[in-house]
């Protein structure tokens, strides 16, 4: 069996090598890949960019591969996974017309208020006197989003007036995103403990992954800018067998069944942040992708044939599977670039990886190979991610190793997995 994995962040490391240990020990490549999933024996990476659609399905072709399964977001919003399968080729991803749902937040919440979806009220925004007028009326703390699709970078929780029409008009005015910031989601502030819940459908079928949460903020005691995520762990303790039936009911069954209903059957991973407020669990936003970095640590925990499941996952056969968690708790922590998510320094030798206890395991992200060397090639550079007893050995387990890892700019939190007031 071949596989490939398109992208090249610490998600993309983590599915290529849980994949790479499959029993049928298929041979799986990575488009374009980074210096880990270079450096890993049983990976082979290839020169071609993830959003390369038609030169990824001229390698499928060429090389026979199997089995395609998507990592990032961009080439699923520009219709990869719609192009490869009008070639026949077996994808595992949603198609254009449902990776919408993270594509554009406008779509994805009146697509929750049609269904029924639990969320916060909001409003969307192209003009920036009614957006400012909007946040006078309803006051801080608010909620600014850039519509589309921003790295993780889009959403601002404005404390005060001010810090919201700041990024209202950065957004409307400066253009700081682009196109991605041409129309703004402006919603209601939910307090409550955050979540992420993900799981993998098959147009009909649910399998949901094992529960984690993210941690976005920037700096310790979740503050400064949000960030793609500095962390996460696995399982996530608020989430009770009651919680859980709720999202699949609630959530997941309800964009299964709404999709359905518009002739586009979802068919890939569907991520929900989600909010537990006083009021029960609300979603505040979707993502048509694994999480990044919740797939580290929810890998470290998968047992079985992930291959398997994946393939059943593209094939419709997702009744079939069969899923295990190993009763460790997992934690992985992102070391950035200082800066990040603002401008940041590239190019820097990392030290220290082979000092690394093989236990543990560090999914490459922002990295390359420079003259043999690993640098440093983006804001989130490295997730090293730890199995221990409970949560608080496996952060005990991560930080050690975090600290053997060092680069001139390294920057990371040192409250992964600590409760937070």
């Amino acid at each position: 069996m071949k596989i490939l994995v398109v992208g090249a962040g610490g998600r993309e490391h983590a599915l290529a090598w849980k994949l790479a240990q499959s029993p049928a020990k298929p041979e799986v490549f990575v488009a374009p890949g980074n210096a880990g999933t270079a450096l890993a024996v049983n990976l082979t990476n290839v020169v071609i960019a993830a959003d390369d659609i038609h030169g990824l399905a001229d390698f499928v072709k060429i090389n026979a591969i199997d089995l395609t399964v998507i990592g990032p977001e961009a080439p699923l919003a520009a219709g990869i996974v719609d192009v490869f399968q009008a070639q026949g080729l077996a994808i595992f991803g949603p198609r254009q017309a449902c990776a919408q749902l993270e594509a554009s937040k406008a779509f994805s919440k009146q697509f929750m208020v049609e269904h029924g979806i639990p969320t916060a009220f909001y409003q969307t925004f192209t003009e920036l006197a009614a957006a400012i007028d909007y946040i006078e009326e309803h006051g801080a703390p608010i909620v600014v989003k850039a519509d589309g699709l921003a790295a993780g970078k889009g959403v601002v929780v404005a404390e005060t007036n001010d810090q919201a029409i700041a990024a209202v008009t950065e957004m409307l005015a400066d253009n700081k995103f682009g196109d991605a910031g041409a129309r703004v989601v402006i919603e209601q502030y939910l307090a409550g403990v955050e979540f992420s819940y993900i799981a993998m459908i098959d147009g009909q079928h649910i399998v949901p992954m094992a529960s984690s949460q993210d941690h976005k903020a920037r700096d310790n005691g979740n503050k400064g800018p949000n960030t793609g995520g500095m962390g996460a762990y696995s399982p996530a303790p608020m989430v009770t067998d009651e919680i859980e039936q709720f999202v699949l009911i609630e959530v997941m069954q309800k964009v299964v069944d709404g999709m359905q209903a518009k002739g586009t059957p979802y068919t890939g991973f569907l991520y929900a942040g989600m909010m537990l407020t006083d009021e029960g669990p609300k979603v505040l936003e979707f993502n048509c992708r694994f999480g990044d970095p919740e797939t580290q640590p929810i890998m470290r925990r998968l047992q079985g044939d992930f291959a398997e499941l994946c393939w059943q996952g593209a094939t419709g056969k997702l009744d079939h599977a069969k899923v295990s968690w190993t009763k460790e708790a997992a934690l992985g922590v992102v070391m950035a670039s200082r800066d990040y998510p603002d401008r940041y320094p590239t190019g820097e030798t990392i030290s220290g990886l082979e000092n690394v206890n093989h236990d543990v395991m560090v999914f490459h992200a922002g990295t390359k190979l420079l003259d043999n060397q690993v640098v440093t090639n983006g804001g989130r550079v490295l997730c090293v991610t730890a199995l221990g007893d409970d949560l608080a050995q496996a952060h005990a387990n991560a930080y050690a190793e975090v600290k053997k890892i060092s680069w001139p700019s390294a920057f990371y939190r040192t409250d992964i997995g600590v409760k937070l007031k």
